[in-house]
């Protein structure tokens, strides 16, 4: 492994000033594009999708619990699963506290494609408490992307809601979900970064949080998604 240079104090700040100027650009240009996602034109959600949830049966409109936006996290989890995917196991532990989203007037949710039945033992083996729904039986899945010919994919939906009318404002799939997994952000402020250089693939080293100490544990390359898709 090639280490950085060794150097002093005041060398060490010169170089971290001269980066900093270029993270700020970065950030600067992560607002204006963030200001330019709110403007985009939305679209009336016209279809009148069933959802199963632990209460029993609801509408996309229920999911918002009286709140104006909802976030919706496109779980991967085809009907006849027993496990999840990984890497939406790692966005979903990566979610935190939900009182600060509810915070800002905003409801999040999971949704898969599995009955309730399937993925419930799973979201009590991983002690997640935050809304998991499914779309079994309805377009929702298919209209938003996320299922198609070649099985499941990962992706979060915003939608915003104005009285009993809901508008669908933004989806993001493929490499554009690495925001939602926060440990990346701490990994990449390291020397060592994600350590995912010498891997055939990045998602190689994903495990299920209670799986990293076993060595049989399956990982994402051997589990449900497009991985072509993941990398375009």
């Amino acid at each position: 492994m090639n280490l950085p240079k060794v150097v002093s104090r005041q060398e060490w700040l010169e170089a971290r000033k001269a980066l900093l100027e270029k993270e700020k650009e970065v950030t600067r240009a992560r607002d204006e594009i963030a200001a330019e996602r709110r403007a985009l034109p939305m679209v009336e959600v016209e279809k009148d999708y069933v959802f199963d949830g632990p209460d029993g049966k609801l509408s996309l409109l229920d999911m918002f619990e009286g709140r104006r936006q909802l976030i919706v996290r496109h779980y991967m989890y085809a009907p006849g699963d027993e496990v999840g995917c990984p890497g939406c196991s790692m966005q979903a532990d990566s979610v935190g506290e939900l009182a600060h989203i509810w915070a800002r007037d905003t409801t999040f949710a999971m949704v898969s494609r599995a009955p309730l039945a399937d993925f419930t033992p799973f979201k009590e083996r991983m002690g997640w408490t935050m809304p998991w729904y499914s779309s079994y039986g309805s377009d929702f899945n298919y209209d938003y992307e996320v299922t198609s010919e070649n099985g499941e994919s990962p992706g979060v939906s915003a939608f915003y809601r104005e009285g009993d009318r809901v508008f669908h404002t933004y989806s993001i799939y493929d490499r554009g979900g690495e925001i939602f997994k926060n440990f990346y952000n701490y990994l990449d402020v390291t020397h060592l970064g994600r350590q995912e250089d010498e891997l055939a693939h990045p998602w190689d080293w994903w495990r299920f949080k209670d799986e990293y100490d076993r060595a049989d544990a399956h990982v994402a390359g051997d589990n449900h998604w497009n991985g072509t898709r993941f990398n375009s």
